[in-house]
């Protein structure tokens, strides 16, 4: 199979590479901490609960893309598909404590679970409170009696978006941690792929997959997904991703939710739009209103080919942060 071409300089220095590149297009509101691979807001309120998010690079613009105004405070960035390393994230920690505590926020896989987890422990050490909130919405990953085994995937933005928006307002950590944990708990998704994203490093696909066949379940890194199927329409795949999504929660009439089509890499926005196109005839068949369409690339894997759909189940008090306006390089809400 062949390399995949990439526009790199040394592929051994594109995580920094990438990092001073993002906070050239923050004009001085992020900052990037000597010596490590991590990014904080330059000035942050006095008394404020940080919200530190983060896991390995590669799915840009997640995680650092989301540092902004009523979003995320900082990122602590690992190398491609790599999580951070302790080191990192407790650097990070340290420059977001406000002396409020910082809330750790993040995908939930074992070296994400392990690093941060040590990161919490030295925080401690030095006077620091952490909680932490891992996101679990892939609903191909593992059974609902199961769902703290899941992976994070797209999810992620929903819940960086309200976590962010309670940390502007609300001084508590443990309010900011009850309340990014619900938006975590009514989040659910469900990707495809189509052909595979690579290693910088190496040019390798992640994983091989014939030209007529297309992976249903599929992970941000490759991971298996729940069946191989001969291509399909979009609608058709649509209706198979939807019934998974919506039989989870389970999604009912008379909710109302946020939806989101996500691009993992290498997809058309023609081929997102007829993903939403058969995505909100279906809700609207079930009696389920959208509140907010977000469409394109937010959490990425190289170049993938595929995508993956998001609900988030609203209630008042999850709507009203929703609802707040946001400013960061990858999510702009007025």
């Amino acid at each position: 199979m062949n390399k995949t071409k990439k526009i790199l300089n040394d592929p051994k220095n594109v995580v920094p590479e990438l990092l001073e590149g993002l906070v050239d297009a923050y004009h001085g509101q992020v900052r990037k901490l000597d010596g490590v691979n991590a990014v904080v807001k330059s000035k942050l309120p006095k008394d404020k609960v940080g919200l530190l998010v983060g896991g390995g690079s590669g799915h840009e613009p997640l995680f650092a893309g989301f540092i902004g105004r009523n979003m995320a405070d900082g990122a602590a960035c690992g190398n491609v598909f790599a999580a951070p390393s302790p080191d990192i994230i407790l650097s990070a920690t340290k420059a977001l404590n406000q002396g409020k505590g910082v809330l750790y926020l993040y995908g939930n896989y074992a070296g994400d679970n392990m690093n941060f987890d040590m990161a919490a422990e030295r925080a401690a050490e030095e006077g620091i409170a952490t909680q932490t909130v891992r996101v679990w919405d892939d609903v191909a990953s593992a059974p609902l009696e199961r769902m703290e085994d899941r992976r994070g995937i797209a999810g992620d933005l929903f819940v960086i978006k309200i976590a962010g928006a309670v940390s502007a307002q609300e001084n508590d950590l443990h309010e900011v941690s009850r309340i990014a944990s619900k938006a975590r708990d009514n989040t659910r998704s469900m990707g495809i792929a189509l052909s595979a994203g690579s290693l910088p490093e190496t040019g390798e696909p992640t994983f091989e997959l014939p030209d007529d066949e297309i992976e249903i379940g599929m992970g941000l890194h490759g991971e298996a997904g729940v069946s191989r199927e001969k291509m399909l329409t979009a609608d058709a795949l649509v209706e198979k991703m939807m019934h998974r999504i919506l039989s989870d929660l389970p999604f009912e009439s008379g909710y109302e939710v946020c939806l989101l089509i996500n691009n993992l890499g290498a997809s058309t926005m023609m081929e997102l739009l007829l993903a939403n196109r058969k995505a909100q005839q279906i809700l609207r068949d079930k009696g389920i209103s959208v509140h907010d369409t977000l469409i394109g690339s937010y959490c990425t894997s190289q170049e993938m080919a595929g995508f993956s759909i998001t609900l988030m189940r609203l209630d008042n008090e999850l709507k009203s942060y929703y609802d707040m306006p946001a400013q960061s390089l990858a999510l702009v809400k007025a």
